[in-house]
């Protein structure tokens, strides 16, 4: 059985949001099953010595028009947020909470959560919010508030992010297939291709 393919994104980046709008289905045409890991690009960023792209002096202007672009291009519904970048700790948490319970209810919860804070301008990186998005889905929104502050969840949100440290993962998106690595949206072309004839 082909194995499936591991979409790693932090929810504050857009470029995360964009390409989890398509990985699913790309997948899904190739037989394709896929496992979603959120991550903290701030603590990434602490070994890398990388920065959001909107703070770098020229880079910065570049990235702003290029998202505006690329959510066009993407046909994404899309607004920089007001407060950008956030701490996405809640909304992992709240993830990987859903996620032990129910995968596909967790994968919902994580696009509702990228719609409200790169369409609605909603601060997710408050519990408080994080948990009105998941409660907007039907969950419990005294569970998901409690859970954001379990012990157990804050522990398997740390050993998500040492594990994909361990791989090498260092942005958002970074998708693996059968090994191979791409970072960005803008490689999912490429991965179309790499899942449909193989190695090049």
């Amino acid at each position: 059985m082909s194995q499936p393919v591991d979409f790693y994104f932090d929810f504050s980046s857009p470029y995360g949001y964009f390409a989890a709008s398509r990985i699913d289905a790309l997948a899904a045409r190739h037989g394709r099953s896929t496992v979603w890991h959120p991550i903290l690009l701030g603590a990434i960023f602490k070994l890398t010595g990388q920065q959001p792209l909107t703070t770098i002096p020229l880079k910065g202007s570049y990235a702003l028009h290029d998202l505006m672009r690329s959510a066009r291009w993407f046909g994404l519904p899309f607004r920089m947020p007001g407060k950008f970048p956030v701490s996405s700790i809640a909304p992992c948490r709240a993830y990987y909470w859903l996620q032990d319970r129910d995968p596909a209810a967790a994968k919902a919860l994580a696009q509702a959560l990228y719609r409200a804070y790169f369409v609605e301008d909603r601060d997710i990186s408050s519990p408080e919010i994080t948990a009105n998005v998941a409660a907007k889905l039907g969950h419990d929104k005294s569970a998901v508030l409690q859970a954001v502050n379990d012990a157990a969840v804050k522990e398997r949100l740390r050993s998500e992010v040492d594990a994909a440290i361990e791989r090498g993962v260092f942005g958002s998106p970074y998708i693996v297939v059968d090994g191979e690595p791409f970072w960005g949206s803008d490689r999912l072309d490429q991965i179309e291709q790499w899942l449909a004839k193989g190695k090049w």
